[in-house]
């Protein structure tokens, strides 16, 4: 049996190019004392990964050289040598990138593939949708009442934030995208009260018609221009979520910092980063409350899905393009 992976073969500079990365053919592994062998269903890809091709020290080790990435996946236990899990099982893990895992069992989680898709374990139920409620409602200490501006918006997380914060009750919650055809998935399905394409024209000006009385919760996931736009309109106590900086993670020179920051002084405004790895004791918190809201389509989601491992570079170059909507997802 053949096990289909990709590897990092050198260091992309600026954006990423086919030429960087193999899809390699090697045996399905054999699974050892306390592993099992999963037979992946889906895989995720994410902006995160792009700084994991460098080697830059970062949060999360770089990808090694010549070896298989990982990521996010979901699969089906095919071969067992552990206890507590069965051939059958589905569970989460990160080993992706490939077609089969073999890890140890202690790195896996149980999912149940009869109470949701499979897929949604990768997204809305997932890492991204806790991303999206651990900043929002722990970092960003959203509280009813709150105009919320979220970046990014159409993608896996932000079109998350938003609808949890109008769940919670804010009061208004615009949304950046960059499509027409996103701006309008904002309002008429996610019920964003407002949104604008970010081409049409200065992010700046967009925001400041979108909330005309000022912002106090920004949901940073692209940086550059939309971050200093959200300082510009930040009311007093005002409180940025920096999750992610996509605008950024191609470029071979540093980009500028906001040009603004003296602002936070007089709205004694706060800007914090945040890893969703530091907050996964509230994962029991967020399935119960969230589960829910999915369940019912109180919560809505989208996922783009791309078939076949052979495809699972474009899909991830597609993501830093923003060709997705909501969660990009690979079908093996």
């Amino acid at each position: 049996m053949i096990n289909r992976e990709w590897h990092l073969q050198s260091r992309p500079v600026g954006w990423p190019k086919p030429e960087d990365f193999a899809l390699v053919e090697a045996p399905v592994p054999t699974p050892g004392e306390g592993q099992i062998l999963v037979r992946n269903a889906y895989l995720s890809v994410d902006p995160y990964m792009r700084g994991r091709m460098s080697a830059a020290k970062s949060y999360a080790a770089p990808y090694e050289l010549g070896k298989v990435m990982q990521g996010g996946a979901v699969g089906e236990v095919v071969a067992s040598n552990a206890e507590g899990v069965s051939v059958g099982d589905h569970v989460l893990h990160f080993f992706g990138w490939r077609e089969y895992a073999a890890l140890d069992a202690q790195h896996a989680v149980k999912v149940d593939a009869s109470a949701a898709p499979l897929s949604t374990y990768l997204g809305v139920l997932g890492m991204t949708g806790l991303t999206a409620y651990a900043g929002l409602l722990r970092t960003a200490s959203f509280k009813e009442g709150d105009v919320v501006f979220v970046s990014g918006a159409a993608g896996a997380v932000g079109s998350q934030v938003g609808q949890i914060a109008k769940l919670k009750g804010a009061s208004r919650v615009i949304g950046s995208a960059g499509s027409d055809e996103k701006v309008k998935l904002l309002v008429e399905e996610y019920g964003f009260d407002a949104a604008f394409n970010y081409k049409n024209g200065p992010v700046a000006e967009q925001l400041r018609e979108a909330a005309p009385d000022g912002i106090d919760v920004y949901f940073d996931n692209v940086g550059g221009d939309h971050l200093e736009a959200a300082i510009g309109s930040l009311n007093q106590g005002g409180r940025i979520a920096v999750c992610g900086m996509i605008s950024v993670y191609n470029n071979t020179e540093p980009a500028p910092g906001p040009r603004n920051l003296a602002r936070l002084i007089q709205t004694r405004g706060r800007i914090e980063g945040f890893l969703v790895g530091d907050h996964y004791d509230l994962q029991p918190q967020f399935v119960q409350e969230v589960g829910p809201w999915v369940a019912s389509g109180a919560l809505k989601y989208r996922e783009t899905v791309v078939e076949g491992i052979e495809n699972n570079l474009e899909a991830f170059l597609g993501v830093l393009r923003g060709d997705n909507t909501g969660k990009m997802i690979v079908k093996l």
